[in-house]
């Protein structure tokens, strides 16, 4: 087919492969446009885009399609379809309709739960034990077209949104690819919107760990949160970031209680395990690594 594909982070570039691994066309690429990076603040085209330019597929960056000659710029592509995974912006009705089968989205979550930006952090968050991959027909709604394909996954019980993203990814470029070759046989689910829920975008302010919770909101969060923008805490001054954590069969009596190493007590008496944590500027390590340079004595009180 001819496609049009519109994709912005790393997540995208898994499916853009795979849709070029089973020969379709990809007429062009659509990504955010290029942004200021890490030091010296150069610009950096997004991964996509770097992608797409070093396998020779064109690549556009609108900063929107307001523009009625980015519009026609995209309809006379003639695409057959356009994949849309992760792009980042709104797509008016214009650009919906134009390519012969429409736009189809690649959204990592169960839908109709975790509608929105940031659906792998708030599964794990909820403390989900699923989640998935569904291949959905787009509408002017916020991830509210009916779904054409599904598959789903269990989520670990320690397992990260870094980790649980390189599985989405891998799911949802086999499931779009397979989306593609039974796209005239495949009939649109509805979604009940009774059962929606919106997985906002993570604030920074959400991230610091409240040991008055639960021991299972505090793994959760950590786990959602990591690699980025990773919960954390302070000892002796110093922010901690944690990258992993379990529950603990231990108890405590104290909210941020150390008990010894790096299991800490909860609000609700349980204990948090820390299993990988990373200092302010250096490399991530196990809580074993971090303890042999900083350890905490036991009966400490973290805030």
């Amino acid at each position: 087919m001819r496609v049009v594909f519109m994709g912005t982070p790393e997540f995208s570039v898994v499916a853009l492969q795979a849709l070029i691994d089973a020969g379709h066309d990809i007429a062009c690429v659509y990504s955010q446009p290029p942004r200021p990076a890490k030091r010296g603040q150069k610009e950096r085209p997004s991964p996509v885009h770097a992608h797409a330019e070093a396998t020779g597929i064109p690549v556009r960056t609108p900063l929107n399609f307001k523009d009625s000659a980015e519009r026609d710029a995209f309809a006379a592509l003639s695409a057959d379809v356009a994949v849309v995974v992760a792009y980042g912006l709104i797509l008016p009705q214009a650009i919906l309709d134009a390519p012969t089968h429409g736009c189809l989205n690649i959204h990592a979550s169960l839908l109709p739960r975790w509608r929105g930006a940031a659906p792998i952090h708030r599964a794990i968050e909820a403390g989900d034990s699923q989640t998935g991959v569904g291949i959905m027909q787009m509408e002017a709604g916020l991830d509210t077209g009916p779904v054409l394909l599904e598959d789903r996954l269990s989520i670990g019980e320690t397992e990260t949104t870094g980790a649980l993203h390189d599985r989405l990814a891998l799911m949802g470029g086999g499931l779009i690819v397979q989306a593609l070759e039974q796209l005239g046989d495949l009939a649109p689910v509805p979604q009940n919107p009774a059962l929606a829920t919106y997985a906002h975008k993570i604030d920074k302010a959400e991230t610091r760990i409240r040991w008055s919770e639960s021991a299972d909101t505090v793994k959760q969060k950590i786990n959602a949160f990591s690699p980025f923008p990773g919960a954390w805490f302070e000892v002796s001054g110093e922010r901690v970031k944690v990258l992993r954590a379990g529950l603990s069969p231990e108890t405590g009596a104290c909210a941020g209680e150390v008990l010894h190493g790096l299991t800490i007590a909860c609000g609700d008496g349980a204990a948090v395990q820390l299993l990988d944590v990373q200092r302010a500027g250096k490399k991530a390590g196990s809580a074993e690594d971090f303890l042999r340079g900083h350890p905490i004595a036991a009966g400490t009180v973290l805030d």
